[in-house]
């Protein structure tokens, strides 16, 4: 492994593999080794990428997967909101590459629809005149008019958390059950090596204020940086149950509320969240 330092709001260690297993798994073993805080290994390869709830994750040369090791400390808000710290963060890296996407629309543009209403920015794969519209969706995936450019995976051992991040870079793979896209398919070329400069030092500041500031600015970020209040979204349980409603922003400690037809609100703090 390479190592490079640079300057943060924590101390950086970037370091890079041609393949592995997963980076999840190798930084996890760099903490139980006792990694710092701040530590990034990059793969160009992996042969055993892993999405949530145990997906594979396909894992061509030129899309970037990374992983970073987080120890969380007393006085921390919870350690599963680094799952927004890492969306904003991963947002607000894309932009930098990608200024011409779109930002969703704000909640005042959205008509009160019922369940089951389409959203109102394209779910059209192809670059429009704006460059597409980027948006957050619950709980770990950024979307370009609708399909699935980024993936999050969090995984904790003791005061060790570890930030998966996969990013559709140069490809995008096929799937049955969403639609996918790449930076490549809306005309943006960027090398993981320079995506993740920029992602690592992004991503120190903003957990700098997760600490700091605790969970407020993050989630507030995060919502402006979402798909709309309003937005129809359809939300499978663990136990498969499916919920249908309408986005209605998250609570304070991050869960996602949805408002029903009939008017009460659903609290969801896991699942799988489809746009409708």
């Amino acid at each position: 492994m390479d190592g490079i330092r640079g300057a943060g709001a924590v101390l950086r260690d970037l370091r890079h593999v041609a393949e592995t297993g997963s980076t999840n798994a190798d930084v996890m073993a760099l903490a139980q080794q006792g990694a710092a805080e701040g530590v990034w290994l990059r793969a160009d390869r992996q042969t055993a990428g892993r999405g949530r709830q145990g997906r594979a994750w396909e894992s061509p040369v030129g899309n970037l997967y990374a992983s970073t090791l987080v120890r969380v400390r007393p006085g921390d808000p919870q350690a599963a909101t680094l799952a927004l710290v890492a969306a904003v963060a991963l947002e607000e890296a894309v932009r930098v590459f990608a200024p011409d996407l779109s930002p969703p629309l704000v909640s005042s543009e959205v008509e009160k629809r019922e369940p089951g209403a389409k959203p109102r920015f394209s779910t059209s794969l192809e670059t429009n005149g704006e460059g597409g519209t980027l948006a957050i969706k619950w709980p770990n995936d950024l979307l370009i008019g609708g399909a699935k450019l980024t993936g999050i995976l969090l995984e904790r051992s003791g005061d060790a958390v570890v930030i998966g991040i996969g990013v559709n870079l140069a490809h995008h793979p096929e799937v049955l059950d969403r639609p996918t896209t790449s930076l490549a398919a809306h005309g943006v070329t960027v090398a993981p090596e320079p995506f993740l400069e920029t992602l690592a030092e992004i991503f120190a500041r903003w957990l700098d204020r997760w600490r700091t500031e605790g969970l407020p600015p993050i989630r507030a970020r995060w919502i402006e940086r979402a798909h709309p209040i309003g937005t129809a979204l359809s939300a499978s349980t663990g136990d498969g149950t499916v919920v249908d409603g309408l986005f209605d922003g998250l609570d304070d400690n991050g869960a996602l509320i949805l408002r029903l037809a009939d008017g009460t609100r659903h609290v969801m703090h896991a699942g799988d969240v489809f746009l409708i």
